[in-house]
């Protein structure tokens, strides 16, 4: 490496700049993106769409081009809808995809910042810590107990540590001790690293070039709105010949010709309006965006499907520290044995890493200098060696050299440090009283102890094999977050059961749990405990315990399957490298954007930027408001399609001749210019119910089409084609001149009828008037409801009435139809009335 390479300011922001275009980005290949003519040509090739232009064509058959025109001109504008829709989904999609990238923190101009990990350039200064997956190749120039698992290179399972270039022996092993590899992980201590290839260049891109992605599958709300729509084609197909034979019957005075297209049309139009061709946009459209507003409320989507499941939640096992917590500690209270409370907190600070970066010991160092115990004078000794700190042991030690003498500070859970150490039974059991004290508190304790070997040789190779003296114990003080014991009463009364899942004491977690209102806050499993049972007696427990203590993130996964067991929808919250497994296993892994390792993150379903307990009730809350808009938009597809349905079919079959039909596929086209954004705009926009938090969660298993909400949108759909198609026919009343009027009236109706359903279908519950008002502000929404009265006044009252076989209605005729509208849709308001009144 040339001198330049290894300044400690890292890369200049132009040279890095400099450095990507001549290497590229680094990633293993390079994303393909969809052309913009492709994806129009995909949409025009959905069957509505093949039908419209079809009818398009028969128009100029017909030798009625004008009409044929006007059309095109509507199929354009449709297309356009969703095309327009399909580029924003397609934009939302690749801000959440940037927003939920890997990132890594880098020396840039002698700054530290964070950019995307595909950004990385050769000669960039990467900095790593636990939980980091390694994003490229690399040299170690400075690192602090650093260990890395190279299994998914090397397949072996042990941790590699690693050491500086400049204290590496010359290179006789193909993976080297001095440099980090790509795609793996690192599961202890920080370093610096020189970057030295990336993308395929990497090994690890040598090994992944040729393994592409796996093939994104439909979810399961996907699939059942892939069969709905099937079932309507194959509906539209059988209605599709039937009306075919009813028009060719009915119009014998027409010639061969003739009567086949005048056939042929009459189905399509009928078929045009049987094919609920929304579906897949609802679905689309509703969980990007859903997606997008839970983004700009710290909860970061990284996979689409979670959104809908996120509100099917009835188990959420959360962290205590930092989640249910506000993960800002001090030291608020302390137990010296011998009563030298200064050189306990001496020996504690020992304890602490020169460079803490754990909110504890960080607590720990500033309570130090507070007593005048600076980092100067703890750390001016030799630090000789160490032991690590881990899940099992629970505990940690740093041996120096200070003054001449060797000293060993521990510190960790008092269960396991007091196994360590030499006490009578009246001191084990003075000791064991201050733990509970502290711990029913609420106040997490550190136990704390020293040793004082005459040499190097007499010091243990491992923690447990030490022999110490208690110094005393730390009581530290977390505070629950203020906003934690109003959502935990939302949790409760939304059917969702909150467990704690904590490394903490039983007892200080027991008394948080009572504060902040948790059910089951003196029923407490522990990890030994946890070790102890078979899944099926874990099981049995889990039904009322909401307390597991103790527990090292191995237990977690077997906490998620029994719940899941149990038939529960499990959410979890994890930040460590072994919260991975957990998390991919629950139903939605939640993974912590402040703390949570780049492991965990990955293996999340959801990010939360601000690991804030109350975000994750809103999310839940969000994903209920999601799943109740689409089923609300499935069934409003439904009510809609019924009249425009009914009306192509029942008007051949009364022998109604095919110039003087309620709705030709002309009129058909218009009402999808409707539907469209009415569905995808406007029903996506709902805000959540006012109950939406008092129901019990969803059974994931439930159709998304239930026998409730089709029965209400064909009992809706038939008082509206009743409403329309009565006042059509009976304006025609036989006379075949009153078409546009009648035409007009029905037309009318419908496009009324659809702006009033929008508001009594927002809420089975609330009444319109309350949807209207918490919808007063929505300038959206009152722009779509003005679009379409516009679009009523311009095909009523202006030239292009003529074109569309229309006729201008008079002011009386106008109300009229209102009326019979409103009617036809606010009937469904004294249902709610009554259901309230049955409730109560």
């Amino acid at each position: 490496m040339t001198s330049n390479k290894l300044n400690m300011a890292g890369l200049a922001a132009a040279e890095a700049k400099r450095l990507q275009e001549q290497y590229g980005k680094n990633e293993l290949t390079s994303q393909k993106k969809e052309s913009f003519l492709r994806k129009v040509l995909h949409i025009i090739c959905e069957p509505m769409f093949l039908l419209l232009i079809v009818a398009a064509i028969i128009y100029f058959i017909l030798g009625e081009p004008r009409d044929g025109a006007i059309m095109l001109i509507f199929v354009v504008g449709i297309i356009s809808i969703d095309v327009i829709q399909e580029w924003k989904t397609d934009k939302t999609l690749n801000a959440l995809k940037d927003l939920s990238a890997p990132h890594v923190t880098v020396i840039r101009d002698g700054k530290e910042q964070t950019i995307a990990s595909c950004d990385l350039v050769p000669g960039d200064l990467m900095m790593i810590y636990e939980g980091v997956k390694i994003p490229a190749d690399g040299i170690v120039l400075k690192c602090n107990d650093l260990c890395v698992d190279e299994s998914s290179l090397t397949g072996e399972a042990e941790g590699v540590w690693k050491i500086p270039t400049e204290s590496a022996e010359p290179i006789s092993d193909y993976w080297r001790k001095d440099y980090c590899y790509a795609g793996t992980l690192v599961t202890q201590g920080t370093a610096t690293v020189l970057v030295d290839k990336i993308g395929g260049a990497t090994e690890y891109g040598k090994i992944g070039a040729n393994v592409a992605a796996a093939p994104d599958e439909d979810t399961p709300l996907q699939k059942q709105t892939g069969s709905l729509v099937k079932l309507c084609a194959g509906i539209a197909a059988v209605l599709f010949a039937l009306v075919g034979v009813f028009t060719w019957f009915n119009i014998p005075d027409h010639g061969f010709g003739d009567r086949l297209i005048e056939s042929i049309l009459s189905g399509i139009t009928l078929a045009m309006a049987m094919i609920p061709e929304e579906f897949p946009v609802i679905l689309t459209v509703f969980l990007s965006m859903g997606a997008w507003r839970l983004a700009k409320k710290n909860s970061l989507v990284r996979k689409l499907p979670s959104v809908e499941t996120v509100g099917a939640v009835s188990v959420l096992c959360v962290d205590k520290t930092g989640t249910i917590t506000m993960n800002q500690m001090t030291v608020q209270d302390t137990w010296a044995a011998d009563g030298d409370t200064h050189n306990l907190c001496e020996v504690m600070g020992l304890g602490c890493e020169t460079d803490a970066y754990d909110p504890m010991e960080k607590a720990m160092l500033k309570h130090c200098d507070g007593l005048g115990i600076s980092k100067e004078h703890l750390f001016g000794g030799e630090l000789i060696s160490e032991y690590a700190f881990t899940n099992e042991l629970k505990m940690m030690g740093h041996i120096w050299r200070r003054n001449g003498s060797i000293v060993i500070a521990a510190k960790g859970s008092p269960e396991r440090i007091l196994t360590i150490c030499e006490l009578t039974e009246n001191d084990k059991e003075v000791a064991e009283h201050k733990i509970t004290e502290m711990s029913k508190q609420g106040l997490r304790v550190i136990a704390v102890a020293t040793a004082s070997p005459q040499s190097e040789s007499e010091i243990p190779a491992q923690i447990i094999d030490c022999r110490l003296t208690l110094c005393g114990l730390i009581g530290l003080a977390d505070p629950p977050r203020e906003s934690v014991k109003a959502d935990i009463a939302v949790c409760n009364r939304a059917g969702i059961r909150v467990v704690m899942i904590t490394g903490d004491n039983g007892i200080t977690a027991s008394s948080i749990a009572k504060k902040i209102g948790m059910p089951n806050s003196d029923h407490i499993i522990t990890g030994d405990m946890l070790n102890e049972m078979t899944d099926v007696q874990l099981r049995e427990r889990v039904k009322d315990v909401s307390i597991f203590s103790r527990v090292i993130p191995e237990h977690k996964m077997r906490i998620v399957k029994a719940f899941k067991d149990n038939g529960e929808i499990v959410a979890m919250t994890g930040d460590g490298v072994n919260d991975a497994p957990a998390l991919k296993y629950a139903d939605i892994g939640i993974a912590m954007g402040k703390r949570g390792s780049e492991v965990s993150r990955e293996a999340a379903d959801l990010i939360l930027m601000d690991d804030n307990f109350t975000t994750i009730v809103e999310t839940v809350k969000d994903g209920r408001r999601i799943y109740d808009n689409i089923r609300k938009a499935v069934g409003y597809v439904f009510t809609i399609h019924i009249p425009i349905a009914f009306a192509s079919l029942l008007a051949p079959i009364l022998g109604i001749a095919p110039t003087a039909l309620l709705l030709l596929p002309l009129h058909v086209v218009l009402l999808e210019l409707l539907i469209d954004p009415t569905c995808s705009i406007v029903l996506e926009r709902q805000p959540a119910e006012t109950d939406i938090m008092e129901r019990k969660p969803r059974d994931p298993k439930e159709k998304l089409l239930t026998a409730h909400i089709l029965a209400k949108s064909v009992l809706q759909g038939l008082v509206i084609f009743a409403a329309s198609f009565g006042a059509y026919y009976v304006t025609l009343s036989g006379n075949a001149d009153n078409a546009s009027v009648a035409r007009a009236i029905g037309l009318s109706i419908i496009m009324i009828s659809n702006l009033f359903l929008v508001q009594v279908n927002s809420s089975d519950h609330d009444f319109a008037l309350q949807s209207i008002i918490r919808l007063a502000k929505d300038k959206v929404m009152w722009a779509v409801n003005f679009g379409t009265l516009a679009m009523l006044g311009i095909i009523l009252y202006s030239p292009l009435n003529a074109f569309l076989k229309l006729a201008p209605l008079s002011v009386p005729m106008l109300l009229k139809a209102v009326g019979i509208a409103a009617v036809a849709v606010f009937w469904y308001e004294l249902v709610k009335l009554v259901k309230k009144l049955l409730r109560r």
